[in-house]
């Protein structure tokens, strides 16, 4: 096992390239063909389900019991809900976010023939007409509306122009990388959780890595409805491990720097050796890390489980400020965490035992509340 050397500058390089890709859930066709092109770049074999979830495979020594990464793809956004009289749009959110984020925001419209660009405004945006109430109307998606950049300014007009209800709605990113290392953009949840995992892909070919086991990464499209990760493992993957953001607010232990070790989120703990076996990876490579619960969060994991599959599962995050608003993280704990997914990769399974899916106690793990067994040498590099 070796510490792998993480390429920063391709790890940044798809992020901006996926975060300039719209792909509110529903419309994620684009950002998939842009991930699928990234994986033929990088030589791995992949499939895809009949929605468009990749699974990527990196063969090991032994094809079982096998293991995934999983990230998402898709992102919030917004849909047309009504086409106004005045010749705006009415907006029902994509995800869960609140339209405090979404006023003032640039945004493409996406209809059935053309493409508009327009802004996310509050009904009363104007000082100079409404006084004191603009700071008065609640904040709710009732009280914004769309704006388009085009000559509408009646229900007919926006008709007359294509706009249908349900058309998409993508917010700008607005990326920004400062030279102290900090990124700003919507969309760090999680498209940062996949430029992790294309990193963590280059740094085991470009340094001839073995896997002692199969892996498959995987790319979700719909984990901010709820679905994610249970449509894509097909059964066979015995542990997973989901890397997704931890929320670096008041309350948390999760920080901008390092790797977030997640022990609980909202629907129960993590599974403990899994869980373990990455905070054992980071001691024993010195990878920074601290470990947090959230009481308002779910990810792939959750929807994995959801969907009946008995496995192990684990997340591991990199710290975000202000996660489903205008985020920012540090490319410090980007790169932590794409070198701790490599040592993963690299790592035996937790017991040889959960190739099959039931089976003896002969195998089980012996106990928990003891320190990771000694599983190989590692040769740190």
């Amino acid at each position: 096992m070796k510490k792998p050397e993480i390429d920063t500058d391709y790890l940044l390089h798809i992020l901006r390239e996926l975060l300039a890709i719209p792909s509110p859930t529903g419309f994620t066709d684009r950002v998939v063909m842009r991930a699928c092109a990234e994986l033929e770049q990088l030589d791995v074999r992949f499939e895809l389900t009949r929605r468009g979830a990749i699974r990527a495979d990196l063969p090991g020594r032994q094809h079982t019991p096998d293991r995934a990464v999983v990230s998402h793809l898709d992102t919030l956004g917004a849909m047309v809900k009504r086409l106004k009289d005045n010749g705006r749009l009415e907006l029902v959110p994509i995800g869960h976010w609140s339209s405090r984020f979404a006023e003032g925001a640039r945004v493409t419209i996406f209809t059935d023939g053309n493409v508009f660009r327009g802004s996310i405004l509050p009904l009363k945006a104007s000082g100079h007409t409404f006084n004191e109430e603009i700071d008065t109307q609640p904040v709710s998606w009732d009280n914004v509306e769309i704006r388009p950049d085009a000559f509408a300014d009646s229900r007919g007009d926006l008709e007359r122009l294509g706009f249908n209800v349900g058309d998409f709605v993508a917010v700008d990113p607005g990326y920004e990388l400062t030279d102290t290392g900090f990124v700003n953009s919507r969309y760090l949840d999680n498209k940062a959780g996949a430029a992790v995992m294309f990193a963590a892909i280059k740094a085991i070919r470009d340094g001839g890595l073995e896997l002692p086991i199969d892996c498959h990464m995987l790319f979700t499209i719909s984990e901010e409805v709820g679905s994610g990760a249970s449509a894509v493992l097909h059964g066979d993957v015995a542990e997973m491990v989901t890397i997704d953001n931890g929320t670096s607010a008041p309350g948390q232990n999760s920080r901008e720097t390092g790797v977030t070790v997640a022990m609980k989120d909202m629907v129960g703990p993590f599974d403990y050796h899994l869980t373990h076996r990455l905070l054992d990876l980071c001691r024993r490579f010195a990878i920074p890390h601290q470990r947090d619960v959230f009481r308002y969060y779910r990810s792939d994991s959750a929807s994995a489980l959801d969907a009946g599959n008995d496995i192990r599962t684990a997340l591991v995050c990199f710290g975000i400020d202000a996660s489903h608003g205008y985020e920012r993280i540090h490319v410090d704990a980007l790169a932590s965490l794409a070198e701790l997914t490599a040592l993963y990769m690299q790592s035996p399974p937790i017991t040889q035992r959960d190739e099959a899916v039931i089976g003896p106690v002969e195998g089980f793990p012996e106990g928990q509340g003891e320190p990771e067994p000694e599983f190989e040498s590692v040769v740190r590099g």
